[in-house]
């Protein structure tokens, strides 16, 4: 239980105090949006470059990994997607959504400083795995979903664009690809000081702050939306994908204990705040993403407690 009281406490009391600032209203609206984009394109970045710059494609890119986290949160997107169908019977487009929040870790925001705090910055690698999983593939089926959805069969070619544009552009990819790029090239050369210690400066905030933005974020947020809706898109994401996960490490990808920990407990981790972008950009469940996002990350101090507390390996 040392792993709760010494990690998980301290990470949720940053999240505890970025919801009684912004409940408090110390920090308002516009705080939350300045701290969440230093967060995204100044903290971040600097991290996952630095992580993957200092190491091999073999210790990066975990074949056995990808297909236990990969897998679990795939079949987790096609159940939700299914169950909303089921249950709600709305159109194809709020299934997406569905599925979506029920998948999608928050890796960038909750998992890259949950992992800074519990194994340091050495043990960073299934996090940036799980990050760019999230971001590249998760969000494109959701795009490309949601674009052909709008376009009635038609636009497919449009999503793929719409996809690669995002992609280009987003932060978190392009450091991971630039410390790739080092990790290839010019292997074995060491990131050069200055370097290096800009990132480590930059990457020191990006933990804390990143909690505090969940923290903020959630201060806004109500669960006025359906909570029959919310409560089975967090039981999906809290138990039923870790729970996955578990069953193809046990049976398909076996993995060390440190990659198997990870796994479980990233595919644990609560619904990401990106899929709340994702709804605002396509004007689509955003009130019920909200409330996702909201009563997963509420739920997930226990459950996420639990998964380490059982799960986090010595390092």
């Amino acid at each position: 239980m040392s792993v709760v009281f010494n990690v998980a406490l301290p990470v949720f009391a940053i999240i505890l105090a970025g919801v009684l600032s912004g409940k408090a209203k110390l920090l308002g609206p516009a705080s939350s949006e300045a701290l969440n984009k230093f967060v995204y394109w100044m903290a971040l970045p600097p991290v996952l470059f630095l992580g993957t710059a200092k190491r091999s494609l073999p210790e990066i890119f975990n074949g056995p990994f990808i297909g236990a986290f990969l897998g679990s949160m795939l079949a987790v997107y096609a159940l939700g997607a299914l169950l909303g169908w089921l249950i709600h019977r709305e159109r194809t487009q709020i299934q997406c959504m569905q599925g979506l929040n029920a998948c999608f870790s928050n890796t960038g925001y909750m998992g890259i400083p949950l992992f800074l705090a519990a194994f340091g910055p050495d043990h960073l690698a299934p996090a940036i795995l799980a990050t760019v999983i999230m971001s590249a593939i998760m969000v494109g089926i959701a795009v490309i979903w949601l674009e052909f959805a709008n376009s009635q069969g038609g636009g497919i070619g449009k999503a793929l664009r719409d996809v690669g544009r995002a992609l280009v552009k987003n932060p978190l990819i392009i450091s991971t690809a630039l410390g790739l790029a080092w990790s290839v090239l010019l292997s074995g050369v060491p990131v050069p000081r200055p370097i290096a210690i800009y990132c480590d400066l930059m990457g020191a905030s990006a933990g804390p702050c990143a909690l505090f933005a969940i923290g903020l974020f959630l201060a806004t947020q109500s669960l006025k939306a359906n909570l029959l809706e919310a409560g089975w898109i967090s039981a999906l994401k809290l138990v039923v994908q870790p729970a996955l996960a578990w069953l193809l490490i046990r049976t398909l990808f076996p993995l060390d204990p440190f990659w198997a920990g990870s796994a479980i407990i990233l595919a644990g981790l609560p619904t990401g705040a990106l899929t709340f972008v994702v709804a605002s950009q396509y004007r689509i469940y955003v009130e019920r993403t909200s409330a996702a996002i909201l009563m997963s990350t509420i739920a997930s101090v226990v459950t996420l407690s639990f998964l380490l507390a059982t799960y986090a390996p010595p390092v």
